[in-house]
């Protein structure tokens, strides 16, 4: 009887797999891979049906993330998230991101700020790996890595119920401490190594002058889960998919309607760091950036970015005192007849920009060797390469004396400030953009600024821009009036915040700018965020430092990739924003009623007027501006 019973047993198991493999259509698709393939005759026949059955096989899920304490580019810690999906029924690695740090802490902060800030870090960066391989390890298994936005949702609450419960664990403090607690994020006052406290009567009425810096938006330890967790599940979903991450950024915005043709961002090149708390006067100017012609390849405008910095560092080359432009061919022969008496050589220091470290006396000398180190090689500015400079107003401000300090001991009130630069942008004008030219809290001075200079060059808001869940209200963006805003990576920022504010960004036609923190990563994420959301421009730093080149070569691929593609379309010449004309109208319409208190917002421009940038051959000759 035994032999029987086996029997039966033996052919219920063969009906029970007809059934199955009936059931998911496997002799049938069987029969039509052989049909399909035998007249191909393939070199590797089984590799040829791993590849026909594979398109059946279920979409990857994510099985597990993997979260560590990595070190960035200036050797501070910051995380790195990996991604695991189960993919043809195998854990698989599919990709890892490491995010950028970003601190708030200038550069003549004291000691003790400093090292609040090391502690700080290093506390984020361990609450931020708890995160990764606990809560959001269990959250997002068995999603898919090409469902963005539903992951992003999932982080977003997430996020929010930590907000919650760290608002909740105050509170308890406070109840249990009816002390008064101080934040532990430093007032930017204190942060600018400025006193707070002053004799009353002058600086009581001098604060009233200015808006009062607006308080530092304090950072959730463990932030940078969310956005490095939302951006490793992005670049997973284009490895899953076989396209490029930029793509795939692309396909994300624009709703899976592939886009035709792709322009690339032209990139903001930092070819000169000046130090602000050098023995130096010189405080406004904190980066001298390059903007090759739209007209030449991004290969092509790179080298001659290496060209000019070349030169640059020819002019330098003499130790000791930096010369003037006008001198350094002169001085030419003394380079080693200086003695050890010198200061340091400014192009043996490489900033953590990958850039020279410069100081100066005064704003003309930085552009005049700019224009000196041109016309050596024989190109001209305005013409054959633009400037952008990253003034960084925001660390200058004197709230004793409600100004700017501008040049060691010389100081400007916003309004000074505005007038300045319309000085600046007449006498030079092959500056085609300034980052930064105001604090973010001068709002009437942004609006001055760019309807005097709107027409002629890019307003950049940088320094608003730190946090962008907080710049977009209702639909409308919480920042001055500028030509455009520069977006940085960082902390709980999500790949579909970036997404959902670049569109805002485009409709109301500001340009949007992708910008590397401080202190940069390896990873090249970046660069496809930059080319996948149709950034205009990209500011990466300079072209040193492995963290920085990393960047220009990933861009520099994506462009090879488009171009033999024939998808890479070129981009228009620079077009800037008549405000002026724009806010004629409502000028027209107030000018009879008291003017309300300023606006956190311009108002909704109807049809902007543009022109296109021409600039004069010869520079006009205006009065020395200091």
């Amino acid at each position: 009887m035994e032999p029987c019973g086996g029997g039966r047993r033996l052919g219920e198991l063969r009906r029970e797999a007809a059934e199955y493999y009936r059931g998911h259509r496997v002799p049938q698709r069987m029969e039509e891979a052989l049909n399909a393939l035998f007249p191909l005759r393939p070199a590797d026949l089984y590799g040829a049906l791993a590849n026909y059955f594979s398109t059946f096989s279920k979409a990857p899920v994510i099985c597990k993330l993997a979260g560590r304490k990595v070190l960035d580019g200036v050797g501070k810690p910051t995380l790195e998230v990996e991604i695991y999906c189960t993919v043809k029924n195998y854990e698989k690695r599919i990709c890892s991101v490491i995010m950028s740090s970003h601190s708030h802490v200038p550069e003549n902060a004291s000691p003790e700020i400093t090292e609040g800030d090391e502690k700080e870090r290093n506390d984020t960066v361990t609450t931020a790996v708890e995160w990764v391989n606990e809560s959001l390890n269990t959250m997002l298994r068995d999603l898919k890595p090409t469902d963005q936005c539903e992951v992003d949702k999932m982080l977003g609450e997430y996020f929010r119920k930590k907000v919650e419960e760290k608002k909740e664990m105050q509170k308890e403090e406070e109840a249990a401490a009816p002390l008064p607690l101080t934040s532990c994020v430093p007032s930017a006052v204190a942060l600018s190594g400025k006193k707070k406290a002053a004799k009353p009567g002058k600086m009581s009425i001098t604060e009233r002058t200015i808006p009062p810096a607006e308080p530092i938006e304090p950072v959730l330890c463990g932030s940078l889960a969310i956005g490095g967790t939302s951006l490793a599940v992005a670049k997973a979903g284009a490895t899953i998919n076989h396209i490029p991450l930029y793509l795939h950024i692309a396909l994300l915005k624009y709703n899976q309607d592939s886009p035709k043709e792709m322009t690339l961002p032209l990139p903001m090149i930092t070819l000169l760091n000046c130090e602000k708390f050098s023995p130096s006067k010189l405080k406004l100017v904190k980066e001298v950036m390059l903007i090759p012609p739209t007209h030449l390849s991004l290969k092509q405008g790179i080298e001659r970015v290496l060209d000019i910095q070349k030169e640059v560092m020819r002019l330098l080359e003499p130790a000791g005192k930096v010369p003037s432009p006008q001198l350094a061919d002169s001085k030419k022969g003394k380079a080693h007849n200086t003695g050890k008496k010198a200061p340091p050589q400014a192009l043996k220091r490489v900033s953590h920009l990958g850039c020279l470290i410069t100081g100066w006396d005064n704003l003309e000398q930085p552009l005049l060797l700019m224009q000196t180190a041109c016309n050596n090689i024989g190109l001209e500015l305005g013409t054959d390469v633009y400037l952008a400079i990253n003034c960084a107003a925001h660390e200058l401000m004197d709230y004793v004396k409600g100004k700017y300090e501008i040049l060691t001991g010389t100081f400007k009130s916003p309004d000074e400030m505005v007038d300045m630069y319309v000085e600046l942008i007449n006498k030079f004008p092959f500056i085609i953009a300034l980052v930064d030219p105001l604090r973010k809290e001068d709002r009437q001075q942004w609006n001055n600024i760019c309807c005097a200079l709107g027409s002629k060059c890019y307003l950049i808001a940088e320094d608003v821009a730190t946090n962008i869940s907080k710049l977009k209200v209702d639909q409308s963006m919480n920042v001055p009036m500028c030509s455009g805003v520069v977006l940085k990576y960082i902390n709980q920022t999500k790949v579909s915040d970036l997404i959902e504010f670049t569109g805002l960004l485009d409709g109301q036609r500001h340009i949007t700018i992708l910008g590397s923190p401080d202190g940069e990563s390896s990873d090249d994420s970046l660069v496809d965020l930059a080319v996948g959301l149709g950034a205009r421009f990209i500011k990466m730093g300079g072209l040193s430092r492995g963290e920085r080149v990393t960047k220009y070569n990933r861009l520099l691929a994506i462009e090879e990739e488009l171009a033999k593609n024939r998808t890479l379309r070129s981009e228009a010449n620079f077009e800037f924003t008549d405000f002026a004309e724009e806010t004629q109208p409502e000028k027209q319409l107030t000018d009879a009623i008291p003017p309300p208190a300023q606006d956190l917002l311009p108002p909704e421009p109807s049809q902007p007027a543009r022109q296109v940038h021409s600039l004069p051959a010869q520079l006009p000759d205006n009065s020395t501006l200091t």
